[in-house]
Protein backbone atom coordinates (compact mmCIF):
# COMPACT_ATOMS: atom_id res chain seq x y z
CA UNK A 1 0.00 0.00 0.00
CA UNK A 2 2.87 2.35 0.83
CA UNK A 3 4.20 1.97 -2.71
CA UNK A 4 0.80 2.70 -4.25
CA UNK A 5 0.36 5.77 -2.04
CA UNK A 6 3.78 7.05 -3.10
CA UNK A 7 2.96 6.58 -6.80
CA UNK A 8 -0.36 8.38 -6.39
CA UNK A 9 1.36 11.29 -4.61
CA UNK A 10 3.86 11.66 -7.47
CA UNK A 11 1.10 11.63 -10.10
CA UNK A 12 -1.02 14.21 -8.24
CA UNK A 13 1.98 16.49 -7.67
CA UNK A 14 2.99 16.36 -11.35
CA UNK A 15 -0.58 17.07 -12.47
CA UNK A 16 -0.93 20.11 -10.20
CA UNK A 17 2.47 21.49 -11.30
CA UNK A 18 1.58 21.15 -15.00
CA UNK A 19 -1.75 22.89 -14.46
CA UNK A 20 -0.07 25.81 -12.70
CA UNK A 21 2.44 26.28 -15.57
CA UNK A 22 -0.31 26.14 -18.21
CA UNK A 23 -2.41 28.79 -16.45
CA UNK A 24 0.58 31.08 -15.81
CA UNK A 25 1.90 30.77 -19.35
CA UNK A 26 -1.50 31.52 -20.85
CA UNK A 27 -1.82 34.66 -18.74
CA UNK A 28 1.58 35.94 -19.87
CA UNK A 29 0.75 35.41 -23.54
CA UNK A 30 -2.61 37.13 -23.13
CA UNK A 31 -1.03 40.12 -21.41
CA UNK A 32 1.70 40.48 -24.04
CA UNK A 33 -0.80 40.56 -26.90
CA UNK A 34 -3.51 42.63 -25.22
CA UNK A 35 -4.64 46.01 -26.51
CA UNK A 36 -3.52 47.71 -23.33
CA UNK A 37 0.01 46.43 -23.82
CA UNK A 38 0.13 47.66 -27.44
CA UNK A 39 -1.19 51.03 -26.33
CA UNK A 40 1.68 51.35 -23.84
CA UNK A 41 4.33 50.72 -26.51
CA UNK A 42 3.09 52.75 -29.49
CA UNK A 43 6.16 54.26 -31.20
CA UNK A 44 4.35 57.52 -31.87
CA UNK A 45 4.26 58.18 -28.14
CA UNK A 46 7.77 57.00 -27.42
CA UNK A 47 9.38 60.20 -28.75
CA UNK A 48 7.51 63.35 -27.71
CA UNK A 49 7.25 66.27 -30.14
CA UNK A 50 9.28 69.41 -29.41
CA UNK A 51 7.17 72.15 -27.87
CA UNK A 52 6.39 75.58 -29.25
CA UNK A 53 9.07 77.16 -27.10
CA UNK A 54 11.65 75.16 -29.04
CA UNK A 55 10.25 76.51 -32.30
CA UNK A 56 10.43 80.08 -31.05
CA UNK A 57 14.13 79.57 -30.38
CA UNK A 58 14.74 79.00 -34.08
CA UNK A 59 13.62 75.57 -35.27
CA UNK A 60 12.67 75.28 -38.94
CA UNK A 61 11.90 72.50 -41.43
CA UNK A 62 14.89 70.66 -42.85
CA UNK A 63 15.57 72.94 -45.79
CA UNK A 64 18.19 75.60 -46.44
CA UNK A 65 18.53 77.93 -43.46
CA UNK A 66 16.82 75.60 -41.05
CA UNK A 67 17.51 73.76 -37.80
CA UNK A 68 15.15 70.81 -37.42
CA UNK A 69 14.23 69.97 -33.81
CA UNK A 70 15.42 66.60 -32.55
CA UNK A 71 13.23 63.93 -31.00
CA UNK A 72 10.20 64.51 -33.20
CA UNK A 73 7.29 62.11 -32.77
CA UNK A 74 6.12 59.91 -35.61
CA UNK A 75 3.02 61.15 -37.43
CA UNK A 76 0.54 58.60 -38.67
CA UNK A 77 -1.06 61.04 -41.14
CA UNK A 78 -0.26 60.60 -44.83
CA UNK A 79 1.12 63.40 -46.97
CA UNK A 80 0.26 63.69 -50.65
CA UNK A 81 2.49 64.63 -53.57
CA UNK A 82 1.20 67.53 -55.69
CA UNK A 83 -0.12 66.48 -59.10
CA UNK A 84 0.22 68.20 -62.47
CA UNK A 85 -2.94 70.20 -61.85
CA UNK A 86 -1.38 71.66 -58.71
CA UNK A 87 1.65 72.68 -60.76
CA UNK A 88 -0.51 74.53 -63.28
CA UNK A 89 -1.96 76.53 -60.40
CA UNK A 90 1.46 77.82 -59.35
CA UNK A 91 3.32 80.84 -60.68
CA UNK A 92 7.06 81.44 -60.63
CA UNK A 93 7.53 83.27 -57.30
CA UNK A 94 9.91 85.91 -58.69
CA UNK A 95 8.46 88.65 -60.86
CA UNK A 96 9.43 88.64 -64.56
CA UNK A 97 11.19 85.26 -64.38
CA UNK A 98 9.85 82.80 -66.95
CA UNK A 99 9.57 79.05 -66.29
CA UNK A 100 12.10 78.42 -69.07
CA UNK A 101 14.68 80.45 -67.14
CA UNK A 102 14.53 78.23 -64.05
CA UNK A 103 17.27 75.77 -63.13
CA UNK A 104 16.63 72.51 -61.29
CA UNK A 105 18.89 72.64 -58.20
CA UNK A 106 16.71 70.41 -56.03
CA UNK A 107 19.17 67.50 -55.94
CA UNK A 108 22.32 69.59 -55.67
CA UNK A 109 24.52 68.90 -52.67
CA UNK A 110 25.12 71.43 -49.94
CA UNK A 111 27.44 71.69 -46.92
CA UNK A 112 30.26 69.74 -48.60
CA UNK A 113 27.88 66.98 -49.67
CA UNK A 114 26.38 66.39 -46.25
CA UNK A 115 22.83 67.19 -47.39
CA UNK A 116 20.71 67.86 -50.46
CA UNK A 117 19.45 71.30 -51.43
CA UNK A 118 15.79 70.18 -51.64
CA UNK A 119 14.74 73.53 -53.12
CA UNK A 120 15.43 75.65 -56.18
CA UNK A 121 17.36 78.91 -56.30
CA UNK A 122 15.77 81.55 -58.53
CA UNK A 123 18.39 84.10 -59.48
CA UNK A 124 17.31 87.73 -59.82
CA UNK A 125 18.67 91.21 -59.07
CA UNK A 126 18.38 92.39 -55.49
CA UNK A 127 15.09 94.16 -54.94
CA UNK A 128 13.11 92.14 -57.51
CA UNK A 129 9.60 91.41 -56.25
CA UNK A 130 8.93 88.03 -54.68
CA UNK A 131 5.31 86.93 -55.19
CA UNK A 132 3.22 84.12 -53.75
CA UNK A 133 3.51 80.98 -55.85
CA UNK A 134 0.05 79.96 -54.71
CA UNK A 135 -2.71 81.10 -52.37
CA UNK A 136 -2.55 80.51 -48.65
CA UNK A 137 -1.96 82.04 -45.26
CA UNK A 138 1.20 83.58 -43.85
CA UNK A 139 1.93 81.10 -41.09
CA UNK A 140 5.31 82.45 -40.04
CA UNK A 141 7.66 85.35 -40.72
CA UNK A 142 11.01 84.16 -39.46
CA UNK A 143 14.63 85.28 -39.49
CA UNK A 144 17.49 82.80 -39.14
CA UNK A 145 21.27 82.90 -39.51
CA UNK A 146 21.21 80.69 -42.61
CA UNK A 147 17.90 81.51 -44.30
CA UNK A 148 17.85 85.19 -43.43
CA UNK A 149 14.40 86.72 -43.84
CA UNK A 150 12.00 83.86 -44.56
CA UNK A 151 8.27 83.36 -45.11
CA UNK A 152 6.16 80.25 -44.57
CA UNK A 153 2.89 80.28 -46.54
CA UNK A 154 0.47 77.45 -45.75
CA UNK A 155 -1.98 76.24 -48.40
CA UNK A 156 -5.76 76.44 -47.81
CA UNK A 157 -5.94 72.69 -47.14
CA UNK A 158 -3.00 73.04 -44.67
CA UNK A 159 -1.09 70.18 -46.32
CA UNK A 160 1.51 72.23 -48.20
CA UNK A 161 3.95 74.92 -47.08
CA UNK A 162 5.73 77.24 -49.51
CA UNK A 163 9.04 78.40 -48.03
CA UNK A 164 10.71 81.60 -49.25
CA UNK A 165 14.22 82.44 -48.01
CA UNK A 166 17.05 85.01 -48.35
CA UNK A 167 14.62 87.91 -48.80
CA UNK A 168 15.94 91.46 -48.65
CA UNK A 169 12.75 92.78 -47.09
CA UNK A 170 9.10 91.94 -46.48
CA UNK A 171 6.29 93.68 -48.34
CA UNK A 172 4.90 96.59 -46.28
CA UNK A 173 2.13 95.46 -43.95
CA UNK A 174 2.83 91.75 -44.38
CA UNK A 175 1.94 89.90 -41.17
CA UNK A 176 1.34 86.42 -39.80
CA UNK A 177 -2.20 85.14 -40.22
CA UNK A 178 -2.70 87.21 -43.37
CA UNK A 179 -4.31 85.46 -46.34
CA UNK A 180 -2.51 85.96 -49.64
CA UNK A 181 -3.57 85.28 -53.22
CA UNK A 182 -1.46 83.75 -55.95
CA UNK A 183 0.85 86.38 -57.40
CA UNK A 184 0.56 88.73 -54.41
CA UNK A 185 3.78 90.56 -53.53
CA UNK A 186 5.47 89.15 -50.43
CA UNK A 187 8.82 90.93 -50.43
CA UNK A 188 11.98 91.30 -52.47
CA UNK A 189 14.89 89.11 -53.57
CA UNK A 190 18.02 89.54 -51.49
CA UNK A 191 21.08 87.90 -49.96
CA UNK A 192 20.07 87.70 -46.30
CA UNK A 193 21.27 84.79 -44.21
CA UNK A 194 24.15 82.82 -45.69
CA UNK A 195 23.47 83.79 -49.33
CA UNK A 196 26.27 85.48 -51.24
CA UNK A 197 26.00 89.23 -51.74
CA UNK A 198 27.26 88.64 -55.28
CA UNK A 199 24.44 86.22 -56.11
CA UNK A 200 21.10 87.42 -54.76
CA UNK A 201 18.36 84.87 -55.23
CA UNK A 202 15.16 83.40 -53.84
CA UNK A 203 15.46 80.01 -52.18
CA UNK A 204 12.05 78.42 -52.82
CA UNK A 205 10.94 75.12 -51.32
CA UNK A 206 7.69 73.16 -51.29
CA UNK A 207 7.06 71.11 -48.16
CA UNK A 208 4.37 68.45 -47.89
CA UNK A 209 3.08 68.17 -44.33
CA UNK A 210 -0.09 67.30 -42.43
CA UNK A 211 -2.96 69.48 -41.33
CA UNK A 212 -2.03 69.27 -37.65
CA UNK A 213 1.74 69.73 -38.00
CA UNK A 214 3.29 73.06 -37.02
CA UNK A 215 5.36 75.10 -39.48
CA UNK A 216 8.62 74.12 -37.78
CA UNK A 217 8.05 70.36 -37.77
CA UNK A 218 9.88 68.12 -40.28
CA UNK A 219 8.13 67.79 -43.64
CA UNK A 220 8.65 66.07 -47.00
CA UNK A 221 10.38 68.25 -49.58
CA UNK A 222 8.90 68.21 -53.09
CA UNK A 223 10.83 69.41 -56.14
CA UNK A 224 9.29 72.74 -57.23
CA UNK A 225 10.99 72.68 -60.64
CA UNK A 226 8.65 70.30 -62.53
CA UNK A 227 5.63 71.93 -60.92
CA UNK A 228 6.67 75.42 -62.02
CA UNK A 229 7.72 74.39 -65.52
CA UNK A 230 4.88 72.01 -66.46
CA UNK A 231 2.31 73.90 -68.52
Amino acid sequence: MALIDRILTIIVTATITSAVWIVAGGSLIENASSVSQRERTRPAEAAPSPNAATADRGAEPDTEGSDTPAGTALDSSVTSVPDARSGRELVVPVLNVRPSELTDTFSDSRADGSRLHEAIDIMAPKGTSVVAAGPGEIEKLFESDAGGLTIYVRSPDRRTIHYYAHLDEYAPGLKEGQRVRRGQRLGTVGSSGNASEDAPHLHFAILQTTEEAAWWEPANAVNPYPLLTSR
